[in-house]
């Protein structure tokens, strides 16, 4: 149904994409971050009206939103906007609509619970089957993790860069899919951990995942992934208990 509603959008001139996107941006991001949880989703005349857009932008920019999850249409009933589950939580547009929501610790700890089913996987694949292409890539976002120790480069972006480059290591494309996710829940993460006074991430606890995937040992990296985002999932627990 993605497909369908992207290569109808081909059809359109390119300044009626432009604007179907402005759209697609503006009233996905208000859905996601609750403006409608309490109105009602308007309808196809008041949006190009509010919009000041054509029925025809309008109508595409719902038709994507569709396929993402976020609206359904019903005889009678109109458009309304769809609970959380039934969203496209890997659509990358949702993921970053996702950033904007007010903060939340059940959101951190959903991304941490899948992250730890995810990502420890991935890096005992890692030290399977990765290529020194790949293990350079790892050794290259752990550089860039301890340059960012002394205000060399961004914390956050290092951190990320470091486990995106365990996920495409892994050498399966399934397990490579998940970067967006992962991007976001990191994203999402340090906003949680930079309440602590002094936490950043773990050097050393990356370094145990980067050298048991030099060594070639999957259970080490396992073990060592696992570790590291336990850790936040402990600080969820820790504030979870104080509210």
């Amino acid at each position: 149904m993605a497909n369908e509603a992207v290569n109808h959008l081909n059809d359109i001139p390119p300044a009626g994409r432009n604007l179907t996107y402005g759209m697609l941006e503006a009233l996905g991001r208000a859905i996601v971050t609750g403006r409608f949880d309490d109105a009602p989703f308007p309808t196809e005349a008041e949006l190009a009206k509010q919009h000041a857009v054509s029925r025809s932008v309008t109508r595409e920019a719902v038709k994507m939103l569709t396929a993402k999850g976020l609206l359904t249409a019903r005889p009678r009933k109109g458009t309304t906007v769809q609970p959380p589950h039934h969203w496209n939580l890997f659509d990358q547009d949702v993921l970053r609509w996702l950033l904007e929501r007010k903060f939340s610790l059940e959101l951190l700890r959903h991304f941490s619970e899948l992250r730890i089913a995810i990502e420890p996987a991935a890096a005992a694949l890692a030290a399977k089957a990765a290529d020194q292409v790949g293990i350079a890539k790892i050794e290259a976002g752990y550089q860039r993790m301890a340059a960012a120790e002394i205000g060399d480069d961004d914390p956050l972006e290092a951190d990320i860069a470091f486990h995106i480059a365990v996920l495409e290591a892994s050498a399966n494309p399934f397990y490579q899919q998940f970067r967006d996710l992962v991007t976001t829940a990191l994203r999402t993460s340090i906003r949680f951990t930079n309440r602590f006074k002094g936490r950043t991430a773990s050097l050393p606890q990356h370094h145990e995942v980067l050298g048991a995937i030099q060594r070639r040992d999957p259970e080490q990296a396992r073990v060592a992934m696992e570790v590291l985002i336990a850790d936040v999932m402990t600080l969820i627990d820790v504030a979870e208990r104080g509210n």
